[in-house]
């Protein structure tokens, strides 16, 4: 039953349906129908039933067809791309669906749910009824009196009239002027050109409203925002359209309505229609749930089957602590309760708290724990209002719980632990959870949420507490201030303050850990992260540990040569332009080429401007000099500042030699496929194309009496490929170890392989690898410089010849939009939320994904199965060798000159037999003084 005194709660329906379609991953049940959008509506809905337990709640809705605003100005929402049929289709079951909850449902014709809400909210307000709109939506904020707030249930956010202030700058009454000065790109309401949100702001807060600034424009320029000179003009210029967006931005207070506010009544819910709602959507676990079953806490559902569904329909089960309680740790006796209660819970989940520093050096300021649900500790190291605890006592009070197996840990990038385990001579045991990495494996395609800014990644620990715990805690920035340099270290805030912030974020850590295991069982993904992952971030963190040796002269002399090349090329790009200009500068240069030189201008920026981007430049070299010297600047300023000049000062010095040794950080959850990535520097992305790119790769060398040995897989996703596709040509290819492009161009061009020529065995390779990465006929044709004819015959003749590569492209898209994911060779999934799109060219893209992922992935997978196995191997071989880099599909090593030919046979044998594919894995293996002499 509702309670008089419980706010009544206006739902932005619509707001809604369009949070729940791009927020969630695509769900369909198993006869195609698209239910994502339902399922998240109503698990909205169903908290806020729950949340509001006393409240009447009315769901509203946008009614179909143009409203009065679109009378008032013919353009407004113009920009709006129509609704996703994926979309529209869901509209109906949410309306049915609501009805049978029990909820009051209105739709009116004519205006938008925004001006019935107001309408309701106006009427709570002159009978004095506390109301809460439940919306994303910032217009909204317009509505906000001492008895209307707002609440947005995706960020836990609630905004009253102090809280609208806080958040804006300025009073819920001018949030119509701020709207009609900046305009609003989304429902394309013109506002004044020129005005964005610091001028609207600046001028609000200046002036005041609309009318008052309109009374003042001569005031305008006493402004301190930037350009307030000139503003005053721009605004009396668009004067009439200021006032056109002051009326579009309005929300109607007096909307007809067939009923009033108080004759709103929520209803019992409809159990015989929910139910057959349910089940025609396959909502199981409320099925479940409306049966009287419960989901029992680690008891883990079967993998689903591969069927219509991108997103388990049985979710994890979350863990909601009858209490909460964080404890600031001061004394070293206190560690005794934490000891003993870890010992009986058999969980630790654990937050190092480090000042920004090298992994290799790392500089502590606390450590928060959490046993259980609930349970949590914050014990700092610094603190500059009392004396702190000493890390080496505490550390070694607390050692034994990571050295028992029995206790699960928790912790979140455990490759990054590794390091400073390594530093308290600590070789802890089970370490189960990292929950990065299970994030990263049970979906890798995670959006980050709205509420959080860039610095936040989609797999931080911020975003999964939004994410799958339903958390919004407050974040880094709450206490020290925003990302960047004026940001306050942890240890410049009082233990008091911030400790039970951190004693949270072990807290739900713990509870995302539990949450993870239960998805990655369910998702049948357990084995990746188990056999592949977990195992790996020890390996990495060995690998970033043992480093590389650089050779810093040589680097500064690379320097100093690329630099002097540069002022060259600079001054012969003036001679040649007969003007100094700025080779940097797109504008200057377009200028040059197009308007001085006039050049055909082959592509244009988003804003309409000439493009000088690599791909027209590199067309314009092949009859002008100018933009050679462009490409060859572009190229040779970007080794210098992302090579050359930063590798010197990135490197530590060697224990117990002389050398100076670069550590790399590597990334095990940078790409979606499973790749990894390293950064500081990124060993990726050295070009290994051009002379002065492979030059960088004579700075890593081998100390003194040592090799580089460097093992690369050869064309091992063609090879994948060819497993997957089964097709009999390539098996045999591969098996008889055949040149594979020479092989594909005798088939494609129909001549003998020893008369193939070197140009066409590069047109075969670029159909080989072209086909991978879903290029189109259109894509080769320009690759290979030949017609579109031409390069379609040789589409359709290696089509014709490898039909097993037609049949698992045509297969593996199919499944894919059936499924919406794709999965490698060993089961490491890749979700496609883009695979069943309205949008043509979002959907070729994932269809793209779709193949080229499986490939891609498995190559990852296999890799990083080696480098496990190589670096077991290692570890017990008694070889003064260790491993010091991965690239791509690369592994490098550094070893003894005489312990050299028996770790070049022992890697070659175990990359070579890590996986067991239906054609032979070939390594090929090279050594020398450095990387590029080994390569």
């Amino acid at each position: 039953m509702s309670n008089a005194s419980a706010p009544i709660v206006l739902v932005d329906g619509s707001s809604y349906l369009f949070r729940a379609f791009h927020a969630l991953p695509p769900l369909a049940n198993s006869e195609g129908m698209q239910t994502g959008a339902i399922k998240g509506v109503v698990s909205m809905l169903r908290k806020l039933i729950t949340d509001y337990a006393e409240s009447e709640i009315v769901v509203v809705f946008d009614a179909k067809g143009p409203t009065f605003r679109n009378e008032m100005f013919p353009d407004y929402k113009a920009n709006r791309p129509p609704m996703p049929e994926e979309l529209r289709e869901q509209i109906e079951p949410i309306h049915q669906t609501i009805e049978a909850m029990g909820l009051p449902l209105l739709c009116v014709s004519g205006v938008e749910a925004d001006d019935v809400i107001g309408t309701l909210a106006e009427q709570a307000s002159q009978q004095n009824i506390p109301c809460v709109v439940s919306t994303g939506d910032k217009d909204m904020a317009q509505l906000v009196t001492e008895h209307v707030t707002l609440i947005n249930t995706m960020k836990n956010e609630v905004l009253d009239i102090a809280g609208v202030e806080k958040k804006y700058g300025f009073g819920p009454d001018k949030m119509i002027d701020y709207l009609a000065l900046m305009g609003d790109k989304v429902d394309n309401i013109p506002g004044v050109p020129g005005v964005g949100e610091k001028t609207a702001l600046a001028l609000i807060q200046g002036l005041g409203g609309l009318d008052d600034i309109y009374s003042r424009l001569d005031e305008v320029a006493t402004l301190t925002f930037r350009g307030a000179k000139t503003m005053a003009a721009k605004l009396e210029t668009h004067k009439e359209m200021a006032y056109l967006s002051y009326e579009l931005a309005t929300i109607k207070l007096d909307v007809e309505l067939d009923v009033q506010l108080t004759e709103l009544k929520k209803g019992e819910a409809d159990e015989a229609a929910l139910k057959q709602l349910f089940e025609r959507f396959q909502f199981r676990t409320w099925l479940r749930e409306m049966a009287g079953e419960e989901s029992a806490p680690g008891k883990a559902a079967k993998p689903a089957a591969k069927k219509a569904v991108t997103a388990s329909l049985d979710a994890p089960v979350l863990v909601e602590p009858a209490e909460v309680e964080y404890q600031l740790v001061t004394t070293l006796d206190e560690l005794d309760e934490i000891v003993t209660l870890v010992s009986q819970t058999k969980q630790l989940a654990y937050v190092p708290v480090l000042a920004k520093a090298h992994y290799m050096t790392p500089q502590w300021i606390g450590l928060a724990l959490a046993c259980k649900a609930g349970k949590a500790w914050y014990i700092p190291f610094v603190d500059n209002e009392q004396p702190a605890l000493a890390a080496t006592d505490v550390f070694e009070k607390l050692a034994p719980l990571w050295q028992q197996h029995a206790i699960v840990k928790t912790g979140y990038d455990i490759k990054a632990d590794h390091h400073w385990f390594r530093s308290l001579g600590w070789k802890p045991a089970r370490l189960a959870h990292d929950v990065q990495v299970m994030a990263f494996v049970y979906d890798s395609t995670l959006k980050r949420d709205k509420s959080l800014s860039n610095h936040y990644s989609h797999l931080s620990l911020d975003n999964l507490f939004i994410a799958y715990l339903e958390k919004s805690p407050k974040t880094v920035d709450d206490f020290l201030g925003k990302a960047g340099k004026r940001q306050l270290s942890a240890s410049q805030v009082t233990a008091e303050s911030i400790g039970p912030w951190w004693a949270e974020r072990a807290d739900l850590l713990l509870r995302l850990g539990g949450w993870l295991q239960q998805g990655l069982e369910i998702r049948g993904l357990a084995r990746v992260y188990e056999e592949i992952e977990r195992p790996l971030s020890r390996v990495l963190a060995c690998i970033e540990g043992n480093g590389v040796v650089l050779d810093t002269d040589y680097i500064h002399s690379l320097s100093s040569d690329f630099k002097a090349r540069l002022a060259a090329i600079e001054q012969q790009a003036h001679e040649l332009a007969g003007i100094e200009f700025n080779l940097d500068s797109p504008k200057q240069l377009a200028e040059i080429l197009f308007t001085k030189m006039e050049l055909p201008v082959l592509s244009k920026t988003a804003s309409g401007a000439p493009s000088t981007n690599e791909e027209v430049l590199t067309d314009l070299a092949k009859d002008h000099e100018l933009p050679q010297l462009i490409l060859q600047s572009r190229h040779l300023r970007k080794l210098v500042g992302t090579y050359t000049d930063p590798l010197p000062t990135l490197v530590l010095p060697a224990e117990g030699s002389n050398d100076l040794r670069l550590h790399t950080t590597y990334n095990q959850t940078g790409a979606q496929t499973g790749r990894l990535s390293s950064n500081d520097p990124n060993l990726q992305n050295i070009p290994i194309r051009t002379k002065e790119g492979r030059s960088i790769r004579k700075a890593f060398v081998a100390p003194e009496g040592y090799s580089v040995v460097a093992a690369d897989y050869s064309q091992i996703e063609l090879r994948i490929m060819t497993h997957l596709s089964q097709d009999a040509n390539l098996i045999t290819a591969f098996k008889e170890g055949k040149d594979i492009h020479r092989a594909t161009a005798a088939e494609v061009m129909g001549v003998d392989e020893t008369s193939v020529t070197d140009e066409q065995r590069r047109s075969a390779k670029a159909i080989n690898f072209g086909l991978i990465y879903g290029m189109s006929a259109f894509g080769l044709a320009k690759q290979l410089n030949i017609s579109r004819t031409e390069a379609k015959q040789y589409v359709d003749a290696y089509f014709e010849r490898y039909p097993g590569v037609r049949r698992y492209m045509d297969e593996t898209r199919a499944e894919a939009a059936e499924t919406g994911y794709v999965e490698t060779i060993f089961g490491r999934r890749l979700y496609l939320p883009a695979i069943q799109s309205s949008n043509q060219i979002a959907r070729k893209g994932a269809e793209r994904t779709a193949i080229n992922a499986p490939m891609q992935g498995t190559a990852a997978d296999i890799i990083k199965m080696a480098m496990v196995d190589v670096q077991n191997w290692l570890a017990g071989s008694g070889l003064r060798a260790r491993m010091i880099m991965q690239v791509h599909d690369e592994l490098v090593f550094e070893v003894h000159d005489d312990d050299k030919q028996e770790l070049i046979e022992g890697i070659r044998f175990r990359m070579q037999h890590c996986a067991n594919l239906d054609v032979p894995l070939v390594v090929d293996i090279g050594e020398g003084a450095s990387w590029d002499e080994a390569h």
